[in-house]
């Protein structure tokens, strides 16, 4: 890229969020820092009213614009790519403000552009296997992003999962994140007087409290690193025959996969994982397959889940015989 379309394309960086750090610009461009700094000054010395704050990086100046910007054809192509995953992955809310917003970005799109990416949606279709069952209450990603947004306590009712209790939580919100099928709250939650993780689709009744939080929270990726050097995971390790790998390679990767290798002539695969009972009651579809390496418990757990599958069978093979 050279440096008239890079000076363009941080400009435009610098219109998509309140602050942008040189480092973000840099790691974006593959430029240093020192180069950052130059193009910055060029920027400035064109006229272009931007401002430094330390410890929090550039802006432009409340109200200064450029004209719409154009795309390339791989850029105008990806839009159609985004839509369908936004389709499957958000609820119908998110869905409709980001066909609002692919709206007005198609607006300023060449005519034969248009024209390529109207015949592009006919021919794109993204399939997604549901593993989870979508949220009853669709506005609650929405609300959790506005809380977010704007340090607002959050009120709602949640249904723990093992016990299936409902309990009202009052939480000062952290972030948000998708994994294994289901969107996660990260908070501080008053009731519990500590953080804890919970799983949105079993929020009910949530509401924006007028409340404002002030308190220095950690962010979201400090956060969830932190319970990964806590230990909050557990390590799982399985083995199998190389030619079995088929049966899980579309699957692994929802269950906590981290790594493959070859030992001896079995593929053995790690897993870091939040619950050894989830993963026990996927494993044990394919268990005789698999063998269990660690821990102890994994292993356990399977055998008493087969003895009971194996009574529950006899059972049933009695009453169906009489």
């Amino acid at each position: 890229m050279n440096r008239l379309n890079r000076l363009t394309a941080i400009l435009t960086q610098l219109q998509s969020k309140r602050h942008i750090s040189a480092e973000e610009i840099a790691n974006r461009f593959e430029i240093s820092l020192r180069t950052v700094y130059r193009d910055i000054r060029a920027l400035e010395e064109a006229g272009v009213p931007i401002t430094g704050e330390a410890g929090k990086g550039y802006t432009l100046v409340e109200g200064y614009r450029l004209p719409p910007v154009m795309f390339d054809e791989k850029e105008a192509f990806s839009l159609i790519l985004a839509e369908k995953i936004i389709e499957k992955f958000s609820d119908r809310e998110i869905s409709q403000h980001f066909q609002s917003a692919l709206i007005k970005i198609k607006s300023v799109l060449k005519d034969q552009q248009k024209s390529a990416i109207d015949q592009l949606d006919e021919q794109v279709i993204y399939y997604k296997r549901e593993l989870a069952s979508p949220s009853k209450n669709e506005k609650a990603i929405q609300r959790i992003m506005s809380a977010l947004a704007t340090n607002k306590v959050l009120q709602f009712d949640y249904i723990s999962f093992i016990k299936e209790e409902n309990t009202s939580r009052s939480v000062e919100p952290i972030g948000m994140y998708f994994s294994l099928g289901n969107w996660y709250l990260i908070a501080f939650c008053k009731l519990r007087k500590d953080y804890r993780t919970f799983r949105v689709d079993r929020i009910q009744k949530i509401n924006i409290t007028e409340e404002h939080f002030t308190t220095n929270h950690p962010s979201l990726k400090s956060y969830l690193k932190k319970m990964e050097e806590g230990n909050q995971l557990k390590k799982v390790i399985i083995q199998m025959d190389p030619s079995h790998v088929k049966y899980i390679d579309n699957h692994k990767y929802n269950q906590g996969f981290v790594l493959q290798e070859k030992i001896d002539n079995k593929v053995q695969l790690t897993f870091m994982v939040d619950s050894i009972e989830f993963f026990v009651r996927w494993i044990i579809s394919i268990g005789d397959i698999v063998t269990v390496i660690s821990p102890k418990a994994l292993s356990e757990r399977m055998s008493a889940l087969l003895n009971t599958m194996t009574n529950k069978l006899q059972e049933s093979n009695s009453q169906l015989k009489a």
